[in-house]
């Protein structure tokens, strides 16, 4: 079925919480993961779109995620791209590296606040020909 999950993380909780169980779908399916973050070009503050302890937040999760899928004796690459639209650089990585399913966290905003911020996750399913499997 799946053979190459991609997992992306923007450093927060619902990444977090969603990294065990994202690496036992893949050890049950015989997957590999490439754990990625999206981080705004350089030319912009951390503070312009994610929030400043975010981009270190993210790359902690790297690591960790890295550990994690070692003990579980998964395969894992780990990649960090520079975008000002996180879904486009999440489905890029997805085309490029191979990847045949895409799971991320969802923060499950509603109302005002989802239209107003706008939802990478939302943006993800609407662009991607590649499933997506969406972690609350």
């Amino acid at each position: 079925m799946y053979k190459h999950i991609l997992f992306p993380t923007d450093g927060s909780e619902v990444s977090e919480n969603a990294i065990n169980d994202t690496v036992a779908l893949a050890k049950l399916l015989n997957a590999r993961i490439t754990a990625m973050t999206v981080l705004p070009r350089a030319s912009q503050t951390a503070s312009d779109s994610i929030g400043s302890d975010r981009p270190n937040k993210a790359v902690e999760l790297l690591a960790k995620i890295r550990q994690v899928t070692a003990a579980s004796e998964i395969t894992c690459d780990v990649l960090s791209v520079e975008n000002d639209q996180p879904h486009e650089g999440i489905i890029a990585a997805a085309t490029q590296k191979g990847c045949d399913l895409i799971v991320m966290g969802s923060h499950g905003r509603s109302g005002i606040s989802a239209l107003v911020l706008g939802s990478v996750t939302a943006k993800v399913l609407t662009h991607s020909s590649i499933p997506v499997l969406v972690y609350r």
